[in-house]
């Protein structure tokens, strides 16, 4: 295979796997909050599994926390290119940033309120 072609089938499926590794291995190490959401995640995936009475609720339970690890994944590359592009304050670096903060709030907001109607 020359340099030109991508990989495809299995080999492309290996090389998007390691990236993907490699991205939540960088994100772990360099983000408090992703961290942090780790951790409860793990706490609270078991949780979910276990309250959950019927096949639905657990997946209704289960589902916001891998949401809340995504959108915080997505701020957190987002807020990786804004600081590439430059640390000086531009008003769209700041707009891209906050926005992206607001979709972590949304998504926690998603997982509060999921967990408290199907538990209350």
């Amino acid at each position: 295979m020359s340099k030109s072609q991508k990989p495809t089938g299995i080999k492309k499926l290996w090389s998007a796997s390691v990236y993907s590794a490699k991205g939540l291995k960088s994100c772990y190490q360099s983000e408090y909050a992703f961290r942090l959401e780790v951790w409860l995640a793990l706490v609270l995936l078991p949780l979910g599994y276990w309250l959950g009475e019927s096949s639905i609720e657990k997946v209704l339970l289960i589902t916001p926390i891998f949401l809340v690890l995504i959108v915080e994944l997505i701020n957190s590359a987002i807020e990786a290119v804004v600081d590439r592009v430059g640390m000086e304050h531009h008003e769209l670096s700041g707009f891209a940033k906050d926005a992206g903060s607001a979709a972590v709030l949304i998504s926690l907001v998603i997982f509060i309120v999921t967990w408290i109607i199907i538990l209350l």
